[in-house]
């Protein structure tokens, strides 16, 4: 006999449940072994990114399949907000979505229809053949499929932080996500996230979140500005990545051990001009 399975808690029921900001980092190595290494670590969340990160469909599964059992919500960001994209990605697995650069309510609405059978949504019906309903393994799976799944919008540019009332609005956003780099160059001031403009835009729309009676988060590496950001109401944050990680600690071990200035022997004399 088959077992009956139930689907994991998504984001939404976390960030519900949760009684301080949940903290997490972004994976974008596309290597499952980095996943789970980084699923272990204790963080609440992460979220695997095929945005700016080689990751396809298969690479998306094989760290979904890598992280599960841990306890750590897994958020997937799709490259674009399309429908057919999002439909595959669900058919995956995927919980969890951050959808990237919605600048309206229009677009919000999409991204929700998009995550959602018909007649509330365009979600094409494959249940049977998709890991999503463990292959009808989850009982009564199309009729409970949007409770199954969490939708988080990315507000990145002037456009969104104008809109960000209506987009909050729309029934079926869960969150919002603010991302101060897209943010800062749509407000011409390219690589500076920190600067007041931007971080004046992110706590208007942490504040309009709040009002909404829906969860914002940011994404935030500098450890002051992350809590910042938390202490201004923050619901969760994104704090590091694995390939910033491995980055910057590769680069300390060479600046540890690797010496660029030249070496002077005791006894040996300087050069004179």
């Amino acid at each position: 006999m088959p077992l009956r399975v139930e689907p994991d808690a998504t984001f939404r029921d976390a960030l519900a449940a949760a009684d301080r900001p949940l903290a997490g980092m972004w994976v974008c190595s596309g290597s499952p072994l980095v996943a789970e290494l980084c699923a272990g670590a204790g963080l609440d969340w992460l979220l695997i990114d095929a945005e700016h990160s080689p990751n396809g469909l298969e690479s998306v599964l094989a760290q979904l399949q890598a992280v599960h059992g841990y306890p750590v919500r897994a958020m997937v960001r799709p490259p674009v907000n399309d429908t057919v994209l999002i439909k595959q990605y669900l058919d995956l697995g995927v919980q969890n979505l951050l959808i990237p650069m919605v600048n309206s309510a229009a677009e919000a609405e999409a991204a929700v229809a998009a995550t959602r059978y018909p007649p509330h949504g365009v979600r094409g019906v494959g249940s049977a053949l998709a890991r999503a309903s463990r292959w009808n393994r989850i009982p009564d799976y199309l009729a409970r499929a949007s409770e199954t799944v969490s939708v988080t919008v990315q507000i990145e540019s002037e456009a969104a932080v104008a809109a960000v009332e209506n987009i909050l609005a729309v029934d079926g956003v869960d969150a919002i996500f603010l991302g101060p780099s897209d943010l800062a160059a749509s407000m011409g001031l390219l690589g500076q996230q920190e600067h007041p403009q931007v971080r004046a835009a992110v706590e208007h729309c942490v504040a309009a979140a709040k009002a909404a009676g829906k969860p914002a988060g940011v994404n935030a590496f500098n450890p002051a500005t992350a809590h910042h950001y938390m202490a201004a109401g923050a619901a969760f944050v994104l704090v590091a990545a694995d390939v910033s990680i491995l980055a910057r600690g590769s680069e300390a071990l060479a600046a540890e051990y690797i010496r660029t200035d030249p070496v002077v022997e005791p006894g040996d004399a300087p050069a004179s001009y």
